[in-house]
């Protein structure tokens, strides 16, 4: 018999419950349909600077303005993504996702304690 509560304690919560749960899939599909669609825009983002860094070398040495070239708008547009997609993921996880957790933890604690 399998016990699928945190090591065996019997404090009442039964977590793969909790993970089968309404609440809870409705945050992991939350949290999925902001991550996995900006893996995909980043990582195509990433590829297409690769890309032409390999195959548009003339593309990339255009000057843009004095020594800076196409190529280190781009590279350094890397570094801005990273951040914006970093700050954007925090806002919405702050807005979107926090909240919902935040009412399983609650409800969690309460089922520990033995409180229905």
């Amino acid at each position: 018999m399998t016990d699928s509560r945190i090591d065996g304690a019997s404090s009442g919560v039964d977590y793969i419950a909790v993970e089968e749960s309404a609440p809870f899939r409705e945050l992991k599909r939350r949290q999925r349909s902001f991550v996995f669609p900006m893996a995909v825009a980043f990582l195509v983002w990433y590829f297409v600077y690769v890309l032409l860094s390999s195959f548009a070398p003339a593309f990339m040495a255009q000057p843009v303005f004095g020594a800076i070239t196409v190529g280190l708008v781009f590279g350094l547009g890397q570094f801005v993504t990273t951040f914006a997609l970093t700050m954007g993921y925090v806002a919405y996880a702050n807005r979107r996702l926090d909240p919902g957790a935040e009412h399983l933890r609650v409800e969690l604690e309460r089922a520990e304690r033995g409180e229905a």
